[in-house]
């Protein structure tokens, strides 16, 4: 296996894309590697900092008339999108995904979804075996048990995968603060889905706008 080190490894927004797999009712219902709710939070994160970067980010589903269809969260980032749905557990054996992958023109795919051990371990697997360069977010996707999800992750990492969390991701994009043009957007999608850091952001915030007590008697 060769190393993924070096400037040229790391993510870039210009290069990326984003498929979104999967973040259906059905699934979410048998989630148990992950609290169910910080999944869909984190999800929504990795959907908004695709847009705020301006990565494409292709949504599908699996038979949703059955299974349910994609989060709201989701959706809404991405207003008016169709969603791809599809027939086949693997993603990529479908035409139309791929399809909309390469008319994207970039080679670093970004996958996560529900769940780890099926839904995403299938289509990274493939598509690192046609040479594509593959990263899963791990803490947008989830599994049946915690061991399914660690078992698919070892899996992944052994055909070569590399392995993100939703924020990691987005600070590999922005890579510099001085980038203006989305260091904001980052902000914003920081300060309602990263927790600690965005309540503290907001606090920090406040406490600079706040005046110092006066000292005069």
């Amino acid at each position: 296996m060769s190393f993924r080190n070096g400037l040229a490894s790391l993510l870039r927004p210009e290069d990326s894309v984003l498929v979104l797999i999967d973040h259906q009712p059905y699934q979410l219902a048998n989630l148990n590697s992950h609290d169910p709710q910080t999944v869909v939070n984190n999800a929504t994160a990795l959907a908004k900092a695709a847009r705020a970067f301006d990565v494409p980010t292709i949504l599908t589903s699996v038979i949703a008339d059955r299974g349910g269809l994609i989060f709201p969260q989701i959706t809404d980032v991405f207003p008016g999108q169709e969603v791809i749905d599809r027939t086949f557990i693997n993603t990529w054996e479908d035409r139309q995904v791929v399809d909309a992958v390469k008319a994207t023109g970039r080679k670093q795919l970004i996958i996560a979804g529900l769940w780890t051990e099926i839904c995403v371990a299938m289509p990274a697997i493939q598509a690192l075996g046609e040479g594509w360069d593959v990263t899963v977010i791990t803490d947008a996707s989830g599994a049946v048990s915690v061991e399914a999800h660690q078992v698919a992750i070892q899996r992944m990492i052994a055909a070569g995968a590399n392995m993100m969390t939703w924020l990691a991701l987005a600070a590999e994009w922005q890579r510099d603060w001085a980038r203006m043009e989305t260091a904001a957007a980052l902000t914003e999608v920081i300060k309602y889905h990263a927790a600690g850091s965005g309540i503290a952001y907001l606090w920090e915030q406040q406490l600079l706008n706040t005046p110092a007590p006066s000292t005069a008697s």
